[in-house]
């Protein structure tokens, strides 16, 4: 038989102490079926569910016959949990209680838009399936129920009452005559951060463009997320114990308030005090996890609103909270290597990291006395990050600034301390005078960015005002540590602005010129149309009965074309040895240019037409013979650089340069070279090249027609608004930070602006990839079949379509095809973009999702022209950089069909950080700047090969013959 008499000692003091515990548990626990819930800061009642649940663990299949299951429960619970376990109860909806926030979140989504939406919306709920089943539970009288069995006018009572609560925090405007429903930005962030409307009041009511970090501290712990916590009395002690020891900061509302507490948890959780009791470390868990969303949300709320000390104050604020640890503390603690000893051995000496940055590891030994960690902490102070911020300007205009910001990472990369991928920094421009950012955005320093030191550029535009001020700075701060905080500051005190530009020429009116004007046949059966537009009339005489340089600035769809082709005419009249040379700045353009004169110029006039890229090449004959040369601006720049050797660029009589705005971009410099060369074989030959410029409305057009040469006679730079067929432009701004989500919510206002602005006439949408091409027709289908006509946008019986699917390649074009939307891109094989094309102009088709280079290329017009989204991934620098202006405008000169429109409709979907920008420019005319300089050695060097210089005379004089010369002069930046 066992011996259990040693057992007995222990068991009696097993029991002992049981007996001193037991009673405690009895008088501060709650009953067996009661929980502690944090975000109650109660204890609160198991549910059914709950308790289901755990009956459901009693028996075991392979073993038991029956189960048994236990409640311990308070006496007047009883008969509560005895009814729930015998009879099935029905599970309520307990949306209406959230139902502002969610309201709010599909409104920032896009996927409500106005009450009937939000209407038909509630209809998909649970909430609507338990008011017709039970609507006396949900407060509807069952004579209302009756007469509206589809409950539409409660559900819509619920989304207007929702709608103005929202409208009056600002999180949405709403407008009650339409029932049209905005999102904010404010409504967005809350949306984003699951933040409560009732907190937004608060943040509306509390929030000022300059507070404390206390004074952040308090309107955190007055949010309404931390309403529930309790004070209790058992807990008063501890509290005051922390409010002493662990709040540097003072916590508004003391102990014996709920803001209070929140406050005293918050500040010991970041300064890591310990507490004993059970509940407050409970509430203290839930303090910190909300806290920092809504510092976070708080953070993004300041930045838009634009005000730099109190962004910088939050994410200071918000880091502190991650991080625990005060800003105040040496940044090196957040390296775990580093033992607390050392840690306080430099913050006792008070050596800002910059200075340790200067030491070496063994300065740094003898500094904190422990020459073995001298290097630990040298490595650490080499991985802290760092960024050296080099800003420089240039002047736009008066009012606009270009800044270039060169990004130079200067810390080791470690993957154990920054991970794998990138570290984060939030970048802004501030003006500490009015404290206003006037630009921000998040960047990423990659990195490969960091290993191969490779500096990074950022390109934006601010606004200066005049008179100017001193300064203004750059900040990038870390978004992940504290301490990493660096500022480079902008003086503008020998900026010189660039002039006031001269007026525009204004559109004369004129009687329209009848084509018989051109007094000759054959050139007036080239056209279809009986009479020139307005512009074209205006510019008809010094086209085609003079031979002074032009430059004709107007908008896209304005015709001007039929200018370049006036002047070829006129060297087909009046020089008929001679030869004119069109350069267009893209292939695309070339070979549209020469489908459509080998046609109207070869065969019906007889003249030679001769294609010049990198894909046609023709012999030297071919060229010798050539009437018209059609080319790109490298390929003549190859040619025209042995111009005294080759007989046929010297018989060049005219030069017409389509696009020539485009100055300004990557290409620029090569059309900059050909006109100088242009000018400078002139003045060697004595005979003289004419010179035609055409390109979009701008704003420095003198500068222009100077280095071309023209006088009084042969500038025409019209305003914007002369467009043969008005534009009304929409700009919607769109948040977000990341391209693809924000391209994603782009998708349902593409749909609304097809059917607001172009319900049956063809729309053109231009994305900036391949890619979205495809989701965004997909997105469009999607939207289609919730209507009760998804084919509305195919123009021709099914059958007929179904037929040239048959000989579709692509998957994708099959299926878009089938609902009236078509795709182009490169990527397309050429015949199912002939296919494609055919089908938009014949108006088979409505919708044409397209890339940017479709608005260079084929002439397109549509009514409606929607630019979804500025940006393309630059694949040189790897992120996502703006479509130049010039394209944008591009882009838009496609709405509006001359023969068919009497308006067009252009929707631009930008980035809202950009809104203001493209709203300034898309009515305000561009100015070109030069961008010789950056590659000025390389065309230096070709010209002294060709021998066009040979002395440093030389050079001088040919620089002198560029555009650059001419700007370098006026805008010295």
């Amino acid at each position: 038989m066992p011996d259990f008499a040693g057992l007995v000692p222990d068991l009696a003091r097993v029991w002992q102490n049981l007996s001193q515990i037991l009673p405690d548990v009895a008088r501060s626990g709650p009953d067996g079926t009661q929980i502690y819930d944090a975000k109650r800061g109660s204890f609160v009642d198991l549910g059914i569910l709950d308790v289901m649940q755990i009956f459901g663990r009693a028996g075991r299949p392979q073993y038991d016959k029956s189960g048994h299951g236990t409640i311990i429960t308070a006496h007047d619970k009883l008969s509560h949990y005895l009814s729930l376990m015998t009879r099935q109860n029905p599970i309520e909806s307990q949306f209406i209680g959230s139902l502002t926030d969610n309201l709010n979140a599909e409104i920032s989504l896009g996927t409500v838009t106005n009450v009937d939406e939000a209407v038909k919306w509630l209809s998909y709920t649970y909430l609507y399936v338990r008011m017709r089943f039970n609507p006396l539970a949900y407060g509807i009288t069952i004579k209302a129920a009756q007469d509206d069995p589809g409950l539409e006018k409660h559900r819509r009572d619920l989304i207007v009452n929702a709608a103005k609560q929202l409208d009056k925090n600002r999180m949405i405007r709403f407008e009650d005559a339409t029932g049209y429903l905005f999102a904010t930005d404010l409504g967005r962030t809350s949306s984003h951060f699951y933040i409560k409307y009732d907190t937004v009041e608060v943040i509306n009511e509390m929030l000022k463009a300059i507070m404390t970090e206390a004074d952040v501290l308090t309107l955190v712990s007055n949010a309404q997320e931390f309403e529930q916590i309790k004070v209790r009395d058992e807990e008063l002690d501890e509290l005051d114990f922390h409010h002493l020891q662990s709040c540097p900061l003072p916590a508004a509302g003391g102990t014996e308030n709920t803001y209070g507490k929140v406050n005293i948890l918050l500040q010991t959780y970041i300064s890591r005090g310990n507490v004993d009791s059970f509940s407050l470390v409970s509430d203290m868990s839930y303090v910190a996890q909300n806290a920092a969303r809504i510092m976070r949300a708080l953070f993004e709320v300041v930045l838009r609103k634009g005000w730099p000390i109190m962004a910088g104050r939050i994410l200071a604020m918000s880091k502190t909270i991650d991080k625990r640890m005060w800003g105040w503390e040496n940044p090196l603690r957040q390296f775990s290597i580093l033992t607390p000893e050392i840690l306080h051995k430099l913050e006792a000496k008070k050596i800002p990291i910059d200075k340790l940055r200067e030491m070496d590891s063994k300065e740094i030994g003898i500094l904190i006395h422990h020459q073995r960690m001298g290097p630990v902490v040298k490595k650490c102070v080499s991985q802290f990050p760092t960024l050296g911020l080099d800003a420089s300007i240039q002047p736009i205009t008066r009012t606009v600034l270009r800044v270039r910001l060169t990004i130079t990472a200067e810390f080791s990369w470690s993957d154990k301390v920054h991970g794998k991928t990138g570290e984060p920094f939030w970048i802004w421009v501030e003006d500490p005078e009015t404290n206003h950012i006037y630009h921000s955005e998040y960047f990423m320093m990659h990195k490969k960015m960091v290993v191969t030191e490779e500096p990074q550029q950022l390109v934006f535009t601010i606004p200066i005002f005049e008179p100017l001020p001193t300064q203004y700075y750059v900040r990038a701060i870390s978004d992940r540590w504290i301490g990493s905080e660096f500022t480079s500051a902008i003086s503008f005190q020998h900026l010189i602005l660039p002039e006031r530009h001269p007026p525009h020429t204004d559109l004369l009116d004129l009687q329209p010129l009848p084509v018989s004007a051109l007094n000759d046949p054959q050139l007036e059966q080239m056209y279809s149309f009986s009479h020139f537009n307005p512009v074209q009339t205006q510019i008809f005489h010094t086209l085609y009965h003079t031979d002074y340089n032009v430059l004709l600035g107007a908008p896209t769809g304005s015709g001007k074309t039929v200018a370049a082709e006036l002047a070829i005419f006129r060297v087909f009249r009046m020089y008929p040895n001679a030869k004119a040379v069109y350069i267009a700045p893209l292939k695309a353009l070339v070979r549209e240019r020469m489908e459509d004169w080998k046609v109207r110029v070869e065969q019906k006039l007889g003249k030679k037409v001769v294609e010049l890229t990198g894909d046609v090449t023709p012999d030297m004959r071919a060229v010798s013979n050539a009437d018209l040369i059609v080319t790109t601006p490298e390929k003549w720049d190859g040619i025209s650089r042995s111009w005294q050797t080759r007989s046929y660029v010297k018989a060049v009589a005219l030069l017409v340069i389509d696009e020539i705005h485009l100055l300004g971009e990557d290409r620029g410099p090569v059309l900059e070279v050909i006109v100088s060369r242009t000018n400078f074989i002139s003045s060697h030959t004595e005979k003289q090249v004419r010179v035609v410029g055409l390109s979009t409305a701008l704003a420095n057009a003198r500068d222009l027609a100077d280095w071309l040469g023209i006088k009084q006679v042969g500038l025409f730079n019209f305003r914007p608004s002369v467009r043969p067929v008005p534009l009304e432009v929409h700009i919607s701004g769109f948040p977000g930070k990341h391209y693809c989500p924000r391209m994603a919510t782009m998708n349902k206002p593409t749909y609304q602006a097809v059917k607001t602005h172009s319900p049956g006439k063809p729309a053109l949408i231009f994305v900036s990839s391949r890619r979205q091409t495809r989701l965004t027709a997909l997105d469009l289908i999607a939207y289609l079949a919730a209507e009760d006509n998804p084919k509305q946008w195919l123009h021709m019986p099914e059958m007929e379509m179904e037929n040239i699917i048959v000989g579709i390649r692509d998957s994708n074009l099959k299926l878009t095809l089938a609902f009236g939307i078509g795709l182009h891109h490169a990527g397309l094989h050429e015949r199912d973009r002939k296919v494609v094309e055919e089908l938009f102009v014949n108006q088979k088709i409505q919708i044409l999702v397209a890339t940017s280079t479709l608005a260079w290329g084929v002439n397109f017009p549509a009514h409606l022209v929607v630019v979804k989204g500025t940006e393309y991934f630059d694949g040189k620098t790897r992120r996502y950089v703006d479509f130049p202006i010039t394209d944008v405008l591009q882009m838009m000169g496609r709405a509006g069909r001359p023969q068919f429109d009497d308006s067009g409709k252009a929707v631009i979907l930008v980035h809202d950080i950009k809104k203001h920008f493209y709203k300034k420019f898309l009515y305000e005319p561009f100015p070109v700047e030069s961008s010789l300089l950056e590659v000025l050695a390389d065309h230096l060097n070709a010209e002294i090969v060709a021998g066009t210089i040979s002395s440093k005379q030389d050079s001088m004089d040919y620089i002198t013959w560029t555009y650059f010369f001419r700007r370098l002069v006026m805008n010295p930046r």
